[in-house]
């Protein structure tokens, strides 16, 4: 595998900072790769601007930074305004359809997963439409196996809501599958 630079956007209390920390450690830990985990955020508790940027490849990682992501997921349309500039040429972005307005990017593959209306229409939790949104960006990337990311999933959230964190990625990867199917 080649590095493969994955960039999380949006604003803080969606969890998305959780999401490519888990991402980072079940490729470390689970699948036995190198990866590294930036983060950055606004100084407000939530609501403020949130950055995680992954970095994961096969070979030592010299450099941590994300400059232009070949994965970009986004939940906010200020971060989508702010930051699709940087997607690499051909690379791929998982946005909220319901949070973001996209604009046309013909060497952008651009893919709308509703993860919000999904958290709360099949598990009745907001909170976890990040694991939606990653069990879709998992099932199409195919970065990481799934049953790993399933069990670092089941070993990082917090105790209690493991069941939910997890029917909420399920819920993504068929997502994705579905529309996938329609394209």
């Amino acid at each position: 595998m080649a590095r493969t630079e994955i960039r999380f956007a949006g604003f803080g209390g969606q969890g998305l900072l959780l999401a490519g920390i888990m991402m980072g450690t079940a490729a470390t830990i689970l699948d036995c790769k190198n990866a590294a985990q930036t983060q950055s955020y606004g100084t407000e508790a939530r609501g403020g601007a949130s950055q995680c940027n992954v970095v994961i490849d096969d070979e030592p990682i010299t450099y941590v930074g994300v400059v232009n992501p070949d994965v970009f997921v986004c939940m906010s349309q200020e971060a989508y305004d702010k930051l699709i500039a940087d997607v690499r040429e051909k690379g791929l972005v998982f946005y909220d359809s319901d949070l973001v307005k996209i604009k046309e990017l013909p060497k952008t593959r651009q893919i709308p997963i509703p993860a919000t209306k999904t958290a709360i229409d099949s598990v009745g939790r907001k909170i976890v439409a990040n694991m939606v949104i990653l069990g879709s960006v998992i099932e199409s990337t195919r970065i990481l196996d799934a049953d790993l990311m399933k069990k670092c999933i089941r070993d990082n959230v917090p105790k209690g809501t493991e069941e939910i964190n997890l029917k909420a990625f399920d819920k993504g990867r068929e997502l994705y599958r579905e529309i996938a199917g329609k394209a």
